[in-house]
Order: structure tokens, then C-alpha cells, then sequence
């Protein structure tokens, strides 16, 4: 199965769903791509550099399996969908292959 956002600044990704990992990726990403004013992006008239650079840190797409018709994760992980810049309406597209 293929997920994958369709929009520049969101990620999806696989990881344990413990809320103090939420927070610590959040933190991260924020120590690696702060929000501040001086990306050369923003001299197109956006302002959201930060949420570009965050998107690729986390991936832009996830490749996950599936077996018997179901989606097979291990026992903690979970699929998660990061948006970066909510300014825009969004988008998730699924695409299951294999043989029906």
C-alpha cells in the first residue's frame, strides 16, 4: 500500500504511538527547521520554508504492507499524517497493489 500526502508540506510516517515521542519529534524538527523568518523561500511571497524543510525529515510518503487484505504494522506502529502549514485545504491518497 502507498500513502502519500498530496501537498508539499505534510508527511506521513510510521512510528510508536507514545505521546511523549509525538512531542519529542515535534521538538526536533523544530530544532532542525525553526520557524523564522529569513528562509530565501519566503522571497516568493510564502512564508512557510520551515514546513518545507520539516516535510522532508519526515518523509513525504510511506510504502506499508499489506497481507490477507489487511494492512500489516507491528504491534506499536501506527501511520501518521504531519502537516507543517495548515493554510491549505489537504489531501491523503491510498493505493493498494497487488493481486485482487
Amino acid at each position: 500500500m502507498l500513502c502519500t500526502p498530496m501537498h508539499i508540506t505534510a508527511a506521513i510516517y510510521v512510528n510508536d504511538h507514545e505521546s511523549g515521542l509525538i512531542e519529542d519529534i515535534g521538538k526536533w524538527l523544530e530544532e532542525l527547521a525553526p520557524e523564522r523568518p529569513d528562509y530565501k523561500h519566503h522571497h516568493t511571497g510564502e512564508d512557510n520554508g520551515d514546513a518545507h524543510l520539516k516535510s522532508l525529515l519526515l518523509h513525504h510518503e510511506s510504502t506499508l504492507p499489506v497481507t490477507n487484505a489487511r494492512l500489516d504494522l507491528g504491534t506499536w506502529q501506527r501511520i501518521f499524517y504531519a502537516e507543517f502549514d495548515g493554510q491549505r485545504r489537504k489531501r491523503v491518497i491510498v493505493k493498494v497493489l497487488g493481486i485482487a
